[in-house]
């Protein structure tokens, strides 16, 4: 049985990949997201490129494989449906369950975690949107838009949040921005480093380019 330090490694990389799914991962970005030494994570990907849980091209970067991918989904489906039982049914604010779900993902059974899909009606995504792998490994990516990227005047359903810290959550709600919520982008001004937002219940706000970036809108 793999280690949760193999199990967070391979989740990491996966979540990298899908950032730029056509580039290796770089050890210093392995480092940066589990906030460890550049050094561990090379001695850590050499290990499990021994296990055939990844190909490790030395100073270029890492993939996963096939095997690798597929225990990496595993863990990550784990680790949203947590997220989404402790919102749901233990009653957790979403800007706090992730480190939470990071340990339940390695702790649970499969039993527990098929129960608790079934509990929450088999969702397909985590209280974040982040989609939610299925048994079998497939992963639903619907086109989304961030909110500097959308068309101005057109309104649009909040469909993800790709920050999970704290306090970014934190504010997202206290705007009214949590996903499902409804919005148009009404302007975008690079000098001024903001846009002006209008939601569904008519109010106006401004947001900074950065936090724009990770608020992802579909069509509703």
């Amino acid at each position: 049985m793999p280690t949760s330090t193999v199990e967070d490694y391979l989740k990491c990389i996966l979540l990298e990949e899908q950032k730029d799914p056509e580039q290796l991962v770089s050890m210093g970005q392995v480092a940066t997201a589990l906030e460890v030494a550049p050094g561990t994570v090379t001695s850590m990907v050499k290990a499990l490129a021994k296990s055939n849980l990844v190909t490790y091209a030395p100073y270029t970067g890492v993939k996963l494989t096939d095997a690798g991918r597929e225990l990496a989904l595993h863990v990550l489906r784990r680790h949203r449906l947590a997220e989404l039982f402790l919102v749901k049914v233990i009653g957790l604010d979403w800007s706090e369950v992730h480190d939470e779900a990071e340990l339940l993902e390695h702790a649970v059974s499969d039993r527990i975690i098929e129960r608790m899909e079934e509990m929450l009606g088999f969702p397909d995504v985590d209280p974040h949107g982040d989609p939610i792998p299925s048994a079998g490994g497939e992963v639903a990516e619907p086109e989304l838009m961030n909110l500097l990227l959308c068309p101005l005047e057109k309104s649009f359903q909040v469909a993800r949040v790709i920050d999970q810290n704290p306090e970014f959550l934190q504010l997202i709600e206290r705007e009214g921005l949590k996903p499902g919520s409804r919005l148009e982008v009404l302007s975008r001004s690079e000098p001024a480093d903001a846009i002006v937002v209008r939601r569904g219940d008519g109010k106006e706000l401004s947001l900074g380019f950065r936090a724009a970036s990770k608020i992802l809108v579909g069509e509703e």
